[in-house]
């Protein structure tokens, strides 16, 4: 069994979407030579909407796409080698900031597949990330440039983002497993 609990509901994380959206646009001078990527499944939905807040504030579109990693993890079975095709095509990363998007940061070994399979596609000239939620817990030294909301959780716990275009509501909760001793 396991106990949830709200941490974000849809308001909280439009706000957090939108204070992301303003940092984008302060650290980068705008968004010029700036592509937004999704990492699969979830970070693409992000990555849209900081899309859509940037040309409401700025009036200038910013390309997106997303990316699926899965051939890169290092820690599940290998689906493919090489990069895995972009949904919209081909990427011309090639001297571009890349904001890669995803919903939760723990290990970082999602962002570290990522990152492998942008440097299959291209050199950019630097990768930033965004993350809804960094809940601790890293295994690599990564550490995103852009956090919604910074949760400290234990190894028991569990965060799970549902967005609105999965998921049918948006809210993020934490699950904290009843029954285990630590």
């Amino acid at each position: 069994m396991a106990d949830k609990h709200v941490i974000m509901d849809d308001i909280a994380i439009r706000r957090a979407l939108t204070r992301i959206a303003h940092e984008i646009l302060e650290k980068n001078k705008g968004v010029e030579n700036c592509w937004l990527i999704g990492v699969r499944t979830r970070g693409i939905y992000l990555a849209r909407r900081i899309a859509e807040r940037i040309a409401e504030i700025e009036n200038v579109p910013v390309p997106v796409d997303e990316l699926d990693v899965r051939g890169y993890r290092d820690d599940v079975a290998r689906v493919h080698s090489g990069a895995m095709a972009p949904a919209g095509g081909s990427m011309e990363i090639k001297d571009k900031t890349i904001i890669l998007f995803d919903d939760v940061l723990y290990t970082g070994r999602t962002v570290r597949a990522a990152m492998d399979a942008l440097m299959d596609l291209g050199r950019p000239r630097m990768i930033q990330l965004a993350v809804l939620v960094d809940r601790g817990h890293r295994e690599l030294p990564i550490r995103p440039d852009y956090v919604g909301k910074n949760v400290p959780t234990s190894k028991l716990e569990q965060i799970e983002v549902r967005l609105h275009e999965v998921d049918r509501i948006d809210e993020v909760i934490i699950l904290q497993q009843r029954g285990h001793a630590e």
